[in-house]
């Protein structure tokens, strides 16, 4: 099978994909609003936009203000904000300030966010705001959730429009990814109410550092959460994160007792967080908690941000990591940014032969019957319709 890009380079689509001449643009995924009819015209705008009230928020006393949203449970004088950067004190009220202004909507593939038990191959409207409730030295997109609202380009984009948008360009879901979707929570909340509606998948990608009564309220709208897992040690969250393990921890059991899906992203960064043991460690604690249905997806780091020092993580260090979690009893392994490895498939734990098989994020073949390995009939854990 070729495709005209891949022609123009003289390259089957395989090849194609695999020398990454097809990245995002490829796939058409540049900012999504101005390419609907709701949102044609639209031009983002630097600056804070608008202020809403949020219920996640304490009186304390003097006019101060305890923030309920998240772990760090920021106590706010007037006029202050949370680390987060989005969320402040006015006057002894605690708003969220970004509200409907997403810095980032677009289609993506559902592979992309990535959740690899879900819909394969269809489509995902991503929506994102700035902010950030941890600092990860190794964050990706430091310069939209490291950043406060003043500090991007954002769009005036609704809970109705984003749904709206959602429904024109046929997506099966609605994907709360890139930044921190808990430091919208607000926004998220109302658009998966009414994506609920419309009857679209809510897909949250998440740090997980998230408390019990906020996760709880919005786990019926939640039909799958991918966590990222970034390590397995302690020191290495506070050190590297500015986090905390446990509530992390916290929020994947919650989500097991609430009946959601659970995918989960390890990236592993060289000489920080690549401890054979460690992984072991994690993967045990994963099959004993959570089962050993929920897949894992093993990341490969890239030099950026504060850790541009360090090297790419070696493909073996991703191959060992996905071995031993094998090995553990996880029955949904994967090897993620190392497009053509064989760990991007998913391989029926029954008869070990492979019931999807991806390129990056193109899905080639399903051998799936209602949910089930065409091959042997072995049920594939996931939501496939």
């Amino acid at each position: 099978m070729r495709n005209r890009n891949a022609e123009q380079h003289g390259l089957t689509k395989r090849e194609f994909l695999k020398a990454g001449v097809c990245g995002a643009c490829a796939f058409g995924l540049a900012g999504y609003l101005g390419t609907t009819r709701t949102a044609r015209g639209q031009v983002a705008e630097k600056g804070f936009i608008r202020a809403r009230r949020s219920p996640w928020f304490t009186a304390l006393e003097n006019n101060r203000i305890r923030c309920d949203l998240c772990p760090r449970r920021c106590q706010l004088a007037p006029g202050h904000r949370g680390p987060c950067r989005v969320r402040e004190n006015r006057g002894g009220q605690g708003y969220s300030l970004v509200y409907g202004n997403p810095c980032l909507i677009q289609m993506d593939p559902v592979e992309r966010k990535p959740f690899f038990h879900v819909l394969p191959g269809t489509r995902a409207l991503s929506v994102s705001t700035a902010g950030c409730n941890i600092e990860c030295k190794f964050c990706e997109v430091w310069d939209m959730a490291l950043v406060g609202p003043e500090d991007v380009h954002a769009y005036d984009v609704p809970p109705d429009m984003v749904v709206a948008h959602a429904q024109e360009a046929h997506a099966r879901s609605i994907s709360y990814a890139f930044g921190e979707p808990v430091i919208f929570y607000e926004y998220m909340d109302s658009i998966a109410t009414r994506a609920k509606e419309a009857g679209l998948l809510n897909l949250l990608h998440t740090n997980g550092y998230i408390s019990a009564e906020p996760l709880h309220a919005l786990c019926d709208r939640l039909d799958a959460v991918n966590v990222d897992l970034k390590g397995f040690d302690p020191a290495f969250y506070r050190d590297v994160c500015d986090g905390e393990l446990e509530p992390v921890l916290d929020t994947l059991r919650r989500l097991k007792a609430e009946g959601v899906p659970i995918e989960i992203t390890n990236i592993i960064i060289p000489t920080l967080n690549d401890d054979l043991n460690m992984i072991r460690e994690m993967c045990r604690w994963i099959v004993g908690e959570l089962g050993p249905d929920v897949p894992v997806h093993f990341a490969r780091f890239y030099p950026l941000y504060k850790l541009a020092n360090l090297p790419s993580t070696p493909v073996r260090t991703l191959d060992r990591a996905r071995e031993a979690a094998m090995e553990e009893g996880l029955r949904y392994v994967y090897v993620a940014r190392v497009t053509g490895h064989e760990g991007e498939n998913t391989f029926c734990p029954g008869c070990r032969k492979p019931v999807i098989e991806r390129m990056g994020f193109v899905v080639e073949e399903i051998h799936l019957n209602d949910g089930q390995c065409a091959h042997c009939g072995t049920v594939i854990s996931g939501r496939w319709s």
